[in-house]
């Protein structure tokens, strides 16, 4: 039996590497290496060059004595006929309850230029689903402050989000609103996972996060778009992991905030091609809805503590069949889709009312009352949306009575739903606001009772509460 090495694992904690072969070749990402007994899938291992330790994750074997590791650095300096150590376990991340307030890599290993974190534990990325007897079924709603959601849309406690949309329809300006709202309205705390995200982008966000005072309650962890596609895939785990660590060592309520879940879809993707599996459809990894599963079962509320997930999912080209947002459709709770349309009308945010669903959507959950409100509002909007072409061509004078009636609340109503942010306060110069349910649901009552007639439209944008509004 080889003798145990002592290596440096991600944090600084020493591991006993046992020798296990050598590097046979490298394929940008992928490494081949000879074994001398396989490692089981998804086992992490290492090889040192120049004192740092270099990481590899097993995803294939590919005879008795080969397997393929894909890397989770960059490749530079690794050789062939280089020693390879076995860890022992998969990748692993250490775990403190100080990690609150950092911004940390798929290693746990910080990158805002501060100390390292001094783990009183360590936990595995691939952490296995809560047992069916010890996880809670979500069945109250989470309220964000945000009309447009808690009114058509409501989240669930415990639940899964998706936020869709294509590029530039904002969809991190409401994830970043939603952190807020958690950390000001629940007292919880958050946990962002950044997946391909641009440098440029962590740094505002964390930049932004700092000056709103919502940092010392968020944890960032972040997998940048240069990263290997090994890191962007597992990115996702390793802040999964650290939610699951908050949510059972403080028993509060957590914000699990994945952006963008379509990047870790195309990590997948690239690691199936580099691999050489046969794509399915639309090119996509055969292994789709599996990966999408794995991540999507380990988000779950036990009696302590709830992980309530939200998730920015970019949609190509706007197409909502598109196999991988269906694969992610099939896991949520609540789906919040930002329209291109409403975004070109300065509607902000950019919710489309009709498309946007949710499980909550009940009278028995909700109450008679946010029942029947909120299906007013949709008749309205609904109605507005198939008028809107005649509008275009007659005019409004040409609708009848009740027609022109019903266009004249739904705009206003359009109107309404819109909301400044308190992320986005130094940029518009409106302050942002948080609605309480209650009052969303009077305002909305009045517009759809002929209250707000007589009232006009430009009042009713961009504002909190009617009560609010100014004259």
């Amino acid at each position: 039996m080889p003798e145990p090495v002592p290596v440096s694992g991600p944090s600084g904690e020493p591991l006993a590497g046992v020798p296990i072969g050598h590097i046979e070749a490298v394929h940008g990402p992928v490494v081949v290496v000879v074994c001398e007994h396989l490692p089981p899938l998804r086992q992490a291992l290492v090889a040192r060059v120049d004192a740092e330790t270099y990481w590899f994750e097993v995803h294939q074997h590919l005879d008795r004595h080969r397997v393929r590791a894909i890397t989770l650095h960059r490749t530079a300096g690794l050789a062939r006929a280089m020693p390879v150590y076995d860890t022992g376990a998969p990748v692993h991340v250490p775990v403190c309850p100080e990690c609150l307030g950092r911004v940390l890599n798929i290693f746990g290993e910080p990158l805002d230029g501060g100390p390292p974190l001094e783990p009183i534990g360590f936990r595995n990325i691939r952490g296995e689903p809560l047992a069916l007897a010890a996880a809670v079924a979500p069945t109250a709603v989470l309220a964000t402050g945000i009309k447009v959601i808690d009114l058509l849309c409501p989240f669930v406690r415990g639940g899964k989000t998706g936020l869709f949309g294509g590029a530039g329809v904002g969809k991190t300006v409401l994830v970043m609103e939603l952190m807020r709202a958690i950390v000001s309205l629940h007292r919880g705390v958050s946990v962002f996972s950044g997946v391909g995200e641009r440098i440029r982008e962590g740094h505002e966000l964390w930049r932004e996060l700092s000056v709103t005072g919502v940092m010392p309650k968020t944890l960032l962890v972040f997998g940048e778009m240069d990263e290997s596609p090994g890191v962007r895939f597992r990115v996702g785990h390793a802040a999964l992991t650290y939610a699951e660590y908050l949510r059972d060592t403080l028993r509060t309520e957590v914000l699990f905030l994945m952006d963008n879940v379509f990047r870790f879809v195309q990590a997948g993707s690239e690691i199936s091609s580099l691999l050489g599996r046969m794509p399915a459809a639309v090119g996509y990894q055969p292994t789709l809805d599996t990966e999408v599963a794995e991540v999507e079962d380990r988000i779950s509320s036990t009696q302590g503590g709830a992980i309530t997930s939200v998730q920015a999912v970019y949609v190509p080209a706007d197409d909502m069949t598109d196999p991988a947002v269906v694969a992610i459709l099939g896991h949520l709770d609540t789906t919040v889709v930002l329209a291109r349309g409403q975004a070109g009308k300065g509607i902000y945010p950019a919710v489309d009312p009709l498309a946007s669903t949710s499980k909550m959507m009940d009278r028995h959950v909700l109450g008679d009352r946010h029942y029947a409100i909120a299906q007013g509002v949709r008749e309205h909007l609904a109605r507005y949306r198939e008028l809107e072409d005649v509008i275009a061509m007659l005019g409004v004078a040409e609708l009848s009575p009740r027609d022109r009636s019903i266009v004249l609340r739904a705009r206003k109503l359009q109107r309404y739903l819109t909301q400044p942010f308190n992320v986005t306060a130094g940029h518009t110069g409106i302050a942002g606001v948080a609605v309480p349910l209650e009052r969303t649901l009077e305002d909305c009552d009045a517009f759809l009772s002929g209250r707000h007639d007589e009232t006009p439209e430009e009042r009713c944008y961009m504002r909190g509460a009617m009560s609010d509004a100014t004259p």
